[in-house]
């Protein structure tokens, strides 16, 4: 563990404010479920604001974890997620009765907007968390037109937080050009002892109709037209005409799965995968092809990279951070499908290369601890505290009523 961790020790009482949370699954759920319980075994008070999850959602209040359901309505094309309504009056009334030493807004909804307006007008230290490229996935879901409004109203909301948090240094960089402000790199951590090549199931392969030396190419993911399905099949398609062999297998939901099931009847359609089974998944796989050209960070790169897969993606994002091309993986440039079905088809003909480069992810994967990631956000909310401090109080008043 970092020295830094270890100069600031004293706990924080930390309102987080998300509109998805386990056991919901998506990316942002398991990045923030996995921080939340990181945060609390270390000693701080978590106050978690979050939609109800359905009827039967209840909340919880341990030492270390207060939940707090507010109203939520379901995301449209996206119905298993829901958004949350604005809750400003609740939130402040909370905070005053117990104020925060700082307010983490993880999603930009409604809620989030909220939670930042409350915590302005109270003078209460804010850091942001850039997680999905929303204004890149209405372009998905017939709403390009919107485009340019989405990506004012991220931008207005962030930089109105005393710091947004970004996982790459290249979503900073990006972000640092379209006019964000007060940027901070929080990375992402990876569960090596839940993501393993021990993990790898001779059984659940022979499910999927594998014999011993067969390829299995794996998919695992939203199946939405955002995540750019169509590239996998044609990669592995391409894969499939040097070794007829290669098997397809994907993991996840969404609103392609029948029309996929019904087009690609030899593909393996897993649906919804969680913990070990999820883990068992990835291991029991030769290749990751990773598609999708709309993520802000890609978790399930490390997940495949820890779990000993060669991974085929475009070069950005988590890929970009972790993978070296040819040594660790294989990259193609951002766009170019061709490049990235020739980097399929390479680890399906050249065996020594794929051995090699799962080999080094599975290194680089094990050097990634969730401790090195908490220790960053610690930092980030320590500074945020004593930015926050530091104002002078005729400018909090100013800044108070300006959000109000």
């Amino acid at each position: 563990m970092r020295q830094a961790a270890a100069v600031m020790p004293q706990a924080l009482k930390i309102a987080i404010v998300t509109e998805t949370f386990p056991p919901e699954i998506n990316g942002v759920a398991r990045t923030i479920g996995r921080m939340t319980s990181v945060l609390a075994q270390r000693g701080h008070r978590i106050q978690l604001i979050r939609p109800r999850q359905g009827d039967a959602d209840t909340t919880s209040d341990e030492s270390s974890l207060q939940q707090v359901l507010v109203r939520g309505l379901p995301i449209p094309n996206y119905r298993e997620l829901r958004i949350g309504l604005p809750a400003k009056r609740l939130l402040m009334q909370l905070w005053r009765d117990e104020r925060p030493d700082v307010v983490h807004v993880v999603t930009e909804g409604p809620l989030g907007s909220s939670a930042l307006r409350a915590a302005k007008v109270l003078g209460l230290p804010v850091a942001s968390d850039f997680h999905t490229n929303f204004q890149t996935y209405s372009k998905h879901y017939g709403l390009g037109l919107i485009g340019k409004f989405v990506s004012a109203y991220l931008r207005n909301l962030h930089n109105k937080a005393d710091c947004t948090m970004v996982p790459t240094m290249q979503v900073r960089d990006q972000l640092e050009a379209l006019g964000y402000r007060n940027l901070t790199v929080v990375g992402r951590g990876i569960d090596t002892g839940l993501f393993g090549p021990h993990r790898r199931s001779v059984h659940l392969r022979q499910s999927w109709g594998c014999a011993n030396g067969q390829t299995v190419a794996l998919y695992v993911g939203r199946l939405a037209p955002e995540k750019n399905i169509g590239l996998f099949i044609r990669a592995v398609t391409a894969m499939q005409k040097v070794d007829p062999g290669v098997r397809a297998v994907l993991v996840g939901d969404g609103p392609l799965r029948e029309k996929l099931r019904s087009s690609y009847p030899d593909f393996t359609f897993a649906g919804v995968r969680t913990g070990e089974d999820l883990a068992a998944h990835y291991a029991s796989a030769d290749v990751f092809l990773f598609p999708s050209v709309t993520e802000t960070f890609g978790n399930v790169t490390l997940e495949a990279m820890a779990s000993g897969l060669a991974v085929t993606a475009y070069g950005y994002a988590a890929a970009a951070q972790y993978i070296a091309h040819g040594e660790s993986g294989l990259l193609a440039p951002v766009g170019q499908e061709k490049h990235f079905i020739k980097c399929a088809v390479s680890l399906a003909l050249d065996l020594a290369l794929r051995e090699r480069v799962r080999s080094a992810a599975r290194e680089i994967a094990t050097a990634l601890s969730w401790d090195r990631v908490i220790d960053d956000l610690e930092l980030a909310f320590h500074d945020v505290i004593r930015r926050n401090s530091l104002i002078a109080p005729k400018l909090k008043a100013m800044l108070s009523r300006q959000a109000s």
